[in-house]
Protein backbone atom coordinates (compact mmCIF):
# COMPACT_ATOMS: atom_id res chain seq x y z
CA UNK A 1 0.00 0.00 0.00
CA UNK A 2 1.46 3.25 -1.19
CA UNK A 3 0.50 5.89 1.89
CA UNK A 4 -0.20 9.88 0.54
CA UNK A 5 0.03 12.30 3.10
CA UNK A 6 -2.30 14.89 0.86
CA UNK A 7 -4.66 14.57 -2.69
CA UNK A 8 -2.30 16.65 -3.83
CA UNK A 9 0.63 14.38 -3.83
CA UNK A 10 -1.35 11.48 -5.14
CA UNK A 11 0.76 10.09 -8.16
CA UNK A 12 -1.39 7.18 -9.53
CA UNK A 13 -0.60 5.90 -12.84
CA UNK A 14 -3.60 4.97 -14.16
CA UNK A 15 -7.57 5.31 -13.50
CA UNK A 16 -8.44 4.71 -9.47
CA UNK A 17 -11.87 3.31 -7.54
CA UNK A 18 -12.44 5.35 -4.65
CA UNK A 19 -13.88 5.18 -1.33
CA UNK A 20 -14.38 8.36 1.09
CA UNK A 21 -14.85 8.54 5.03
CA UNK A 22 -13.69 8.72 8.07
CA UNK A 23 -13.07 5.25 9.16
CA UNK A 24 -12.51 5.02 12.51
CA UNK A 25 -12.39 1.45 13.65
CA UNK A 26 -12.16 0.18 10.41
CA UNK A 27 -15.29 -2.20 11.52
CA UNK A 28 -17.10 -4.78 9.56
CA UNK A 29 -19.06 -2.51 8.39
CA UNK A 30 -16.46 -0.38 6.69
CA UNK A 31 -14.51 -3.67 5.58
CA UNK A 32 -17.60 -4.40 3.39
CA UNK A 33 -17.18 -1.58 1.55
CA UNK A 34 -13.30 -1.88 1.72
CA UNK A 35 -13.70 -5.84 0.12
CA UNK A 36 -16.76 -4.21 -2.95
CA UNK A 37 -13.65 -1.73 -3.43
CA UNK A 38 -10.87 -4.26 -4.03
CA UNK A 39 -13.13 -6.45 -5.71
CA UNK A 40 -14.29 -3.40 -8.39
CA UNK A 41 -10.46 -2.21 -8.71
CA UNK A 42 -9.23 -5.51 -9.86
CA UNK A 43 -12.06 -6.54 -12.34
CA UNK A 44 -11.71 -3.12 -13.92
CA UNK A 45 -8.38 -2.71 -13.74
CA UNK A 46 -7.71 0.32 -11.72
CA UNK A 47 -6.36 1.07 -8.78
CA UNK A 48 -7.70 1.17 -5.16
CA UNK A 49 -8.06 4.38 -3.24
CA UNK A 50 -9.22 5.03 0.43
CA UNK A 51 -9.41 8.87 1.08
CA UNK A 52 -9.74 9.65 4.32
CA UNK A 53 -8.95 12.59 6.54
CA UNK A 54 -7.12 13.73 9.88
CA UNK A 55 -7.92 15.59 12.32
CA UNK A 56 -11.39 14.23 12.39
CA UNK A 57 -13.82 16.82 11.06
CA UNK A 58 -16.11 17.40 14.37
CA UNK A 59 -12.38 18.57 16.03
CA UNK A 60 -11.60 21.37 13.40
CA UNK A 61 -15.18 22.55 12.64
CA UNK A 62 -16.86 22.27 15.86
CA UNK A 63 -13.83 22.98 17.92
CA UNK A 64 -14.78 19.33 19.80
CA UNK A 65 -11.62 18.94 21.98
CA UNK A 66 -13.96 16.08 23.60
CA UNK A 67 -14.19 13.48 20.83
CA UNK A 68 -12.43 10.01 21.48
CA UNK A 69 -11.96 7.77 18.40
CA UNK A 70 -11.78 4.02 18.48
CA UNK A 71 -8.78 4.48 16.55
CA UNK A 72 -5.65 6.61 16.65
CA UNK A 73 -4.21 7.62 13.45
CA UNK A 74 -1.59 5.42 13.54
CA UNK A 75 -3.86 2.21 14.30
CA UNK A 76 -6.57 3.04 11.76
CA UNK A 77 -3.44 3.27 9.06
CA UNK A 78 -1.90 0.04 10.11
CA UNK A 79 -5.63 -1.67 9.69
CA UNK A 80 -6.38 0.06 6.66
CA UNK A 81 -2.65 -1.35 5.22
CA UNK A 82 -3.95 -5.06 5.79
CA UNK A 83 -6.75 -4.81 3.61
CA UNK A 84 -4.95 -5.05 1.00
CA UNK A 85 -5.48 -1.72 -0.72
CA UNK A 86 -3.09 0.05 -3.66
CA UNK A 87 -3.18 3.43 -1.73
CA UNK A 88 -4.23 5.15 1.49
CA UNK A 89 -4.56 9.12 1.27
CA UNK A 90 -4.50 10.99 4.47
CA UNK A 91 -5.73 14.07 3.73
CA UNK A 92 -5.70 17.18 6.36
CA UNK A 93 -8.76 18.23 7.05
CA UNK A 94 -8.34 21.72 7.76
CA UNK A 95 -11.19 25.29 7.86
CA UNK A 96 -9.80 26.20 4.55
CA UNK A 97 -10.69 22.38 2.77
CA UNK A 98 -14.17 22.77 4.40
CA UNK A 99 -15.02 25.49 2.49
CA UNK A 100 -14.27 23.58 -1.00
CA UNK A 101 -17.79 23.59 -2.94
CA UNK A 102 -19.38 20.20 -3.78
CA UNK A 103 -18.05 20.74 -7.09
CA UNK A 104 -14.66 21.82 -6.21
CA UNK A 105 -14.01 18.82 -4.49
CA UNK A 106 -15.71 16.83 -7.29
CA UNK A 107 -13.03 18.09 -9.98
CA UNK A 108 -10.25 19.40 -8.13
CA UNK A 109 -9.64 16.18 -5.80
CA UNK A 110 -11.49 13.35 -7.35
CA UNK A 111 -11.28 13.74 -11.19
CA UNK A 112 -7.92 15.78 -11.25
CA UNK A 113 -5.82 14.44 -8.43
CA UNK A 114 -7.41 11.22 -7.78
CA UNK A 115 -8.24 10.03 -11.67
CA UNK A 116 -11.65 8.68 -9.91
CA UNK A 117 -13.32 6.46 -12.96
CA UNK A 118 -15.61 5.02 -10.26
CA UNK A 119 -16.85 6.24 -6.48
CA UNK A 120 -18.37 3.70 -3.66
CA UNK A 121 -20.09 5.67 -1.09
CA UNK A 122 -23.06 5.43 1.63
CA UNK A 123 -26.92 6.36 0.62
CA UNK A 124 -26.29 8.69 3.41
CA UNK A 125 -23.05 10.34 2.42
CA UNK A 126 -22.95 14.03 2.54
CA UNK A 127 -19.73 16.28 0.93
CA UNK A 128 -18.40 19.83 0.35
CA UNK A 129 -19.29 23.15 1.88
CA UNK A 130 -21.77 22.95 4.81
CA UNK A 131 -21.94 19.22 3.68
CA UNK A 132 -24.80 20.61 1.60
CA UNK A 133 -24.24 17.98 -1.43
CA UNK A 134 -25.36 14.31 -1.52
CA UNK A 135 -25.59 11.25 -3.48
CA UNK A 136 -27.72 12.50 -5.88
CA UNK A 137 -25.70 15.56 -6.18
CA UNK A 138 -22.44 13.22 -6.69
CA UNK A 139 -24.17 11.27 -9.39
CA UNK A 140 -24.87 14.21 -11.46
CA UNK A 141 -21.32 14.79 -11.14
CA UNK A 142 -20.45 11.81 -12.46
CA UNK A 143 -22.65 12.04 -15.73
CA UNK A 144 -20.60 15.84 -15.98
CA UNK A 145 -16.78 14.40 -15.51
CA UNK A 146 -17.46 10.84 -16.65
CA UNK A 147 -17.08 8.68 -13.21
CA UNK A 148 -19.59 5.96 -12.12
CA UNK A 149 -20.95 5.73 -8.66
CA UNK A 150 -22.08 2.99 -6.88
CA UNK A 151 -24.18 3.60 -3.80
CA UNK A 152 -23.94 1.69 -0.86
CA UNK A 153 -27.67 1.15 0.38
CA UNK A 154 -29.47 1.41 3.59
CA UNK A 155 -30.28 -2.42 3.09
CA UNK A 156 -26.55 -3.19 3.04
CA UNK A 157 -25.49 -1.22 5.66
CA UNK A 158 -28.56 -2.32 7.72
CA UNK A 159 -27.46 -5.86 7.26
CA UNK A 160 -23.99 -4.86 8.71
CA UNK A 161 -25.71 -3.89 11.56
CA UNK A 162 -22.13 -2.37 12.56
CA UNK A 163 -21.35 1.62 13.14
CA UNK A 164 -18.83 3.36 14.48
CA UNK A 165 -21.44 4.71 17.05
CA UNK A 166 -22.37 1.78 17.83
CA UNK A 167 -18.41 0.12 18.91
CA UNK A 168 -17.98 3.73 20.48
CA UNK A 169 -21.12 2.79 23.25
CA UNK A 170 -20.07 -0.58 23.63
CA UNK A 171 -16.52 0.35 24.68
CA UNK A 172 -17.66 2.78 26.86
CA UNK A 173 -20.10 0.71 28.81
CA UNK A 174 -16.83 -1.82 29.16
CA UNK A 175 -18.91 -4.10 26.82
CA UNK A 176 -15.65 -5.59 24.92
CA UNK A 177 -17.03 -8.82 24.04
CA UNK A 178 -19.46 -6.74 21.64
CA UNK A 179 -16.84 -3.93 20.85
CA UNK A 180 -14.59 -7.01 19.17
CA UNK A 181 -17.53 -8.80 17.58
CA UNK A 182 -18.42 -5.39 15.62
CA UNK A 183 -14.71 -4.39 15.12
CA UNK A 184 -13.75 -8.12 13.76
CA UNK A 185 -10.77 -7.92 15.39
CA UNK A 186 -9.48 -7.03 19.22
CA UNK A 187 -9.70 -3.50 20.69
CA UNK A 188 -6.45 -2.12 20.90
CA UNK A 189 -4.68 0.35 23.14
CA UNK A 190 -0.62 1.72 21.94
CA UNK A 191 1.54 3.50 24.15
CA UNK A 192 4.82 3.59 25.79
CA UNK A 193 5.58 1.88 29.16
CA UNK A 194 6.59 4.42 31.57
CA UNK A 195 7.15 4.00 35.37
CA UNK A 196 4.38 4.28 37.88
CA UNK A 197 4.10 4.03 41.41
CA UNK A 198 5.75 0.17 41.68
CA UNK A 199 2.07 -0.61 44.09
CA UNK A 200 1.81 -4.13 41.71
CA UNK A 201 5.09 -5.00 42.40
CA UNK A 202 4.62 -4.70 46.25
CA UNK A 203 1.78 -6.65 45.61
CA UNK A 204 3.46 -9.60 43.78
CA UNK A 205 1.87 -8.25 40.69
CA UNK A 206 4.22 -5.81 38.78
CA UNK A 207 2.14 -3.87 35.86
CA UNK A 208 3.49 -2.22 33.22
CA UNK A 209 2.12 1.37 33.06
CA UNK A 210 0.95 2.46 29.37
CA UNK A 211 1.05 6.27 28.65
CA UNK A 212 -1.19 6.40 25.90
CA UNK A 213 0.35 9.72 23.71
CA UNK A 214 -3.10 10.59 21.69
CA UNK A 215 -5.76 12.31 24.14
CA UNK A 216 -8.51 11.50 21.35
CA UNK A 217 -8.18 8.06 21.73
CA UNK A 218 -11.12 5.83 23.65
CA UNK A 219 -9.97 4.59 26.38
CA UNK A 220 -12.94 1.87 27.33
CA UNK A 221 -14.88 1.42 30.91
CA UNK A 222 -13.03 1.47 34.19
CA UNK A 223 -12.52 -2.22 35.72
CA UNK A 224 -10.69 -5.19 34.61
CA UNK A 225 -9.78 -6.82 31.11
CA UNK A 226 -7.90 -10.11 29.81
CA UNK A 227 -5.39 -9.17 27.22
CA UNK A 228 -2.89 -10.31 25.27
CA UNK A 229 0.17 -8.73 23.26
CA UNK A 230 3.47 -9.50 21.21
CA UNK A 231 6.17 -9.58 23.42
CA UNK A 232 9.82 -10.43 22.14
CA UNK A 233 7.91 -12.58 19.15
CA UNK A 234 5.42 -14.14 21.42
CA UNK A 235 2.03 -14.06 22.33
CA UNK A 236 1.75 -13.12 25.96
CA UNK A 237 -1.48 -13.05 28.25
CA UNK A 238 -2.45 -10.94 31.02
CA UNK A 239 -4.66 -8.65 33.06
CA UNK A 240 -5.56 -5.11 32.70
CA UNK A 241 -6.58 -2.52 34.87
CA UNK A 242 -8.12 0.63 33.98
CA UNK A 243 -8.92 2.96 36.41
CA UNK A 244 -7.77 5.09 39.62
CA UNK A 245 -6.39 3.13 42.53
CA UNK A 246 -9.46 3.77 44.65
CA UNK A 247 -8.54 1.11 47.25
CA UNK A 248 -4.57 3.44 47.67
CA UNK A 249 -6.04 6.58 47.24
CA UNK A 250 -5.32 7.12 43.85
CA UNK A 251 -7.12 9.94 41.40
CA UNK A 252 -5.63 9.68 37.94
CA UNK A 253 -6.38 7.41 34.89
CA UNK A 254 -3.87 4.68 35.16
CA UNK A 255 -4.04 1.82 32.50
CA UNK A 256 -1.61 -1.36 33.95
CA UNK A 257 -0.74 -4.69 32.86
CA UNK A 258 0.32 -7.72 34.68
CA UNK A 259 1.45 -10.01 32.18
CA UNK A 260 1.40 -13.78 33.10
CA UNK A 261 4.57 -15.97 33.06
CA UNK A 262 6.49 -12.83 31.92
CA UNK A 263 9.38 -11.47 33.34
CA UNK A 264 11.49 -8.42 31.35
CA UNK A 265 12.03 -4.65 31.72
CA UNK A 266 9.73 -3.23 29.34
CA UNK A 267 10.12 0.40 30.40
CA UNK A 268 9.47 3.28 27.73
CA UNK A 269 9.05 0.29 25.07
CA UNK A 270 5.92 0.77 22.68
CA UNK A 271 3.33 -1.98 23.17
CA UNK A 272 -0.06 -2.75 21.24
CA UNK A 273 -2.18 -4.63 24.14
CA UNK A 274 -5.54 -6.20 22.46
CA UNK A 275 -8.28 -6.46 24.67
CA UNK A 276 -10.09 -9.82 24.83
CA UNK A 277 -13.12 -9.95 27.18
CA UNK A 278 -14.07 -7.81 30.67
CA UNK A 279 -13.57 -9.62 34.00
CA UNK A 280 -15.55 -6.88 36.16
CA UNK A 281 -16.24 -3.25 37.37
CA UNK A 282 -13.16 -1.27 39.21
CA UNK A 283 -13.55 -1.43 43.11
CA UNK A 284 -12.60 -0.12 46.09
CA UNK A 285 -11.95 -2.55 48.71
CA UNK A 286 -12.13 -1.79 52.31
CA UNK A 287 -8.55 -3.53 52.58
CA UNK A 288 -5.36 -4.43 50.53
CA UNK A 289 -6.10 -7.63 51.23
CA UNK A 290 -9.09 -7.90 50.14
CA UNK A 291 -8.12 -6.13 46.84
CA UNK A 292 -4.97 -8.63 46.52
CA UNK A 293 -7.61 -11.44 46.77
CA UNK A 294 -9.61 -10.02 44.38
CA UNK A 295 -6.48 -9.46 41.80
CA UNK A 296 -5.60 -13.29 42.61
CA UNK A 297 -9.29 -14.19 41.51
CA UNK A 298 -9.09 -11.84 38.19
CA UNK A 299 -5.42 -14.14 37.89
CA UNK A 300 -7.60 -17.40 37.93
CA UNK A 301 -10.25 -15.71 35.59
CA UNK A 302 -8.08 -14.63 33.51
CA UNK A 303 -6.14 -17.80 32.84
CA UNK A 304 -9.27 -19.88 32.77
CA UNK A 305 -10.40 -17.94 29.77
CA UNK A 306 -7.30 -18.03 28.07
CA UNK A 307 -7.02 -22.00 28.30
CA UNK A 308 -10.80 -22.12 26.88
CA UNK A 309 -9.53 -19.44 24.35
CA UNK A 310 -6.64 -21.86 23.09
CA UNK A 311 -8.49 -25.30 23.92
Amino acid sequence: MKQHTSADTFDGLKGTVVTIGTFDGVHLGHRKIIDRLLASAQSNDLESVVLTFFPHPRMVLQKDTGIKLINSIDERIALLEACGLDHLIIHPFTQEFSRLTAEEFVKDILVDQLKARKVIIGYDHRFGRNRNANIDDLKAFGEQYDFEVEEISKQDVDDVAVSSTKVRKALDEGNITLANEYLGYPFMLNGIVSRGKGLGKKFNYPTANLKIEEDYKLIPAKGVYVVQATLANERVYGMMSIGTNPTVGGSDLTIETFFFDFDANLYDQHLQIELLTRIRDEKKFNSVDQLIAAMQADEKFSRDFIQKLNA
